[in-house]
């Protein structure tokens, strides 16, 4: 089976959520159509890295607000889970003030759809997928359980993507905000070498 979704419109779903801190029975992605989605897997509530990683996207918010995008979480809890998660502490390893959506999937059938679950645990790996405005996938990254993401390489693709829709130019390696690109051509090659 082809995992690569890259290029290909987001598989779509109805689930449970949490939004606002309310459980929203038919939460789908096409509600964010016309806004970028950064829709990221994690293994399970209460449990080690994902809660650092679940806070390092809420303390970056603004920046994704000022991109027009939207974060949103997914693991395999019951959306009561997800309520009691967010209503722990920082201190005690909970995502209270994180604000964006979770995603409930229960049966694990997103995961599976997304090509991230590790079946013998019945869990999603660290799965990222960023979707552009008309639902299309335009990047992928799976991490293994023990390694938690880069929420500033995120800013960055994101970045990244916005600057080529808007420009039409490509970002070469390391490719920061603010710095040059360049033209998808030979010559734009040369000239991205030799000025």
């Amino acid at each position: 089976m082809n995992s690569l979704l890259v290029g290909k419109p987001v598989p779509d779903f109805k689930a449970k959520a949490v939004v606002k801190g309310e459980i929203v029975e038919n939460f789908s992605l096409q509600d964010y159509v016309g806004k970028y989605i950064v829709f990221f897997f994690y293994p399970l509530n209460f449990t080690f890295v994902c809660p650092t990683e679940l806070h390092a996207f809420q303390e970056m918010s603004q920046e994704f607000e000022s991109k027009n995008a939207q974060v949103i979480g997914c693991s395999v809890d019951s959306p009561f889970c997800h309520l009691a998660w967010g209503k722990t502490p920082r201190s005690l390893g909970g995502i209270e003030g994180v604000e964006f959506p979770l995603v409930s999937d229960l049966n694990k059938s997103i995961a599976e759809n997304f090509h991230v679950l590790k079946a013998d645990e019945g869990i999603a790996y660290r799965g990222l997928f960023l979707i552009d405005k008309q639902g299309i996938v335009r990047h992928q990254l799976i991490n293994d359980l023990p390694l938690g993401r880069s929420v500033d390489e995120v800013l960055r693709l994101l970045d990244a993507l916005i600057m080529y829709e808007n420009a039409g130019e490509v970002c070469p390696a390391n490719w920061q905000k603010g710095r040059k690109t360049m033209k998808a051509t030979s010559a734009g090659l040369v000239d991205y070498f030799t000025s």
